[in-house]
């Protein structure tokens, strides 16, 4: 079984017009895990979700299971297979 990666559609253009990417469970165990295989693929949508240390960017929000991973462990956050790491980008405006 696989992780599921979803990412919003606005970054499709640098993701190959792709907005959901499967991760092998055994590569997508932690959040960061899950991201870095997405990214080694697209690795402009990498540096779209994280800074040059690796942190999420600020407008930036992942969930595991519906909750904010920021208010979890973070990038550590383990993922179980089947679960879906969702992206969302805050978007600004007004």
């Amino acid at each position: 079984m696989a992780v599921t990666v979803v990412v919003p559609s606005v970054l499709a253009d640098v993701a190959g017009g792709r907005t959901e990417f499967e991760v092998p469970d055994a590569e997508a165990s932690t959040v960061s895990a899950a991201l870095d295989a997405v990214a080694a693929q697209f690795p402009v949508l990498g540096r779209r979700l994280r800074d040059e240390r690796g942190s999420l960017r600020r407008h930036v929000n992942v969930y595991v299971g519906g909750e904010s991973v920021r208010s979890l462990q973070g990038l550590e956050t383990h993922v179980a297979a089947g679960q879906e790491v969702l992206v969302i980008q805050s978007i600004a405006g007004g």
